[in-house]
């Protein structure tokens, strides 16, 4: 957005008389346009805007953030939804997380923190599993399995093919009923350390709500697989602890986990060709040290979780 229509913005949205600066935030992958915006007292929001196409989506995200309140999940505070006409965008103003992203920083910490931080997580993420789909949701197994039956079809005319391909798709065919009759629940659906935010080695929230979904709870830790473990172990290790109350997580659940896990190396694959894919090889390294983890699916849990 142009500065000027930003520095006009106090008129339109009342929360913002008197700021004292606002700037963007370049980091993420959502089109909204993201901006810190602070206050000479120190107090600073978060500006979310976005076309006013989009506004019916962005009030949904904006309630489910509220739903989110209602839970106690450390995330932004939901303060002010609405549209700035003259410029045909919406916004949404959310309280701002102070602090460093855990992506760029958790692996200076001691490991103990790097633990102590991904335990917090595991707590959180199993806060927002308590909040359950709204009615009008279909169940779980049908929109998975046509989601995934959507990217098979996109990946076999990609043009590219994995090695293991046919190993990777019996896997999936032998397991993929275990998706039958699972909770339906809130998925933040984007859930590692590239959206926590830290401070003074503690976990400080949970950012970036607009990929959210509703489905099995037990999907979310496919980004464990993907990301955080790739970041930090110990990390990736708390958030299974915090999430299990303390307990390891049963066999049933390392099914599942490997089951979301295997199906995502398909759509990972589909998604970075579409969206960015200068970036194939950087997936490509992931999607082969996911395939190491797991003995190409010979074993349903990862090497990484050495408890």
């Amino acid at each position: 957005m142009e500065n000027q229509s930003l520095h006009n913005m106090e008129q339109y949205i009342p929360h913002l008389k008197g700021y004292q600066d606002i700037s963007p935030i370049h980091k993420g992958y959502s089109s909204d346009h993201k901006y810190c915006v602070s206050f000479q007292d120190g107090w600073k929001y978060l500006l979310r805007m976005f076309d006013l196409k989009q506004r019916e989506a962005k009030k949904a995200e904006f309630d489910v953030l509220q739903k989110m309140e209602l839970y106690s999940v450390k995330c932004s505070k939901p303060i002010e939804f609405g549209s700035v006409e003259p410029l045909g965008k919406g916004y949404m103003l959310l309280s701002y997380i102070e602090g460093e992203d855990a992506e760029e920083h958790i692996g200076k910490l001691p490991e103990e923190v790097q633990y102590k931080i991904g335990a917090d997580a595991g707590i959180e993420l199993l806060k927002m599993h308590q909040c359950p789909a709204p009615e009008p949701v279909s169940g779980w197994f049908d929109r998975k399995y046509k989601k995934h039956r959507r990217y098979m079809d996109q990946y076999h005319a990609c043009g590219y093919k994995l090695k293991e391909d046919s190993k990777l798709q019996s896997f999936i065919d032998d397991h993929i009923e275990l998706m039958k009759y699972r909770p339906n629940v809130f998925q933040h659906d984007d859930f590692h350390v590239g959206n926590l935010i830290i401070k003074d080695q503690q976990l400080a929230g949970v950012i970036d709500f607009n990929s959210y979904d509703w489905g099995d709870p037990i999907h979310e830790f496919l980004k464990v697989g993907f990301f955080s473990s790739e970041v930090s172990i110990p990390f990736a290790i708390g958030q299974m602890t915090g999430y299990h109350k303390g307990g390891q997580p049963d066999e049933r659940f390392w099914t599942l986990y490997s089951l979301y896990l295997a199906m995502s190396i398909y759509s990972s694959i589909v998604w970075i060709l579409k969206v960015k894919p200068e970036e194939l090889d950087s997936m490509l390294e992931k999607i082969y040290r996911v395939l190491e983890d797991h003995n190409g699916f010979e074993s349903v849990k990862p090497k990484w979780y050495s408890r």
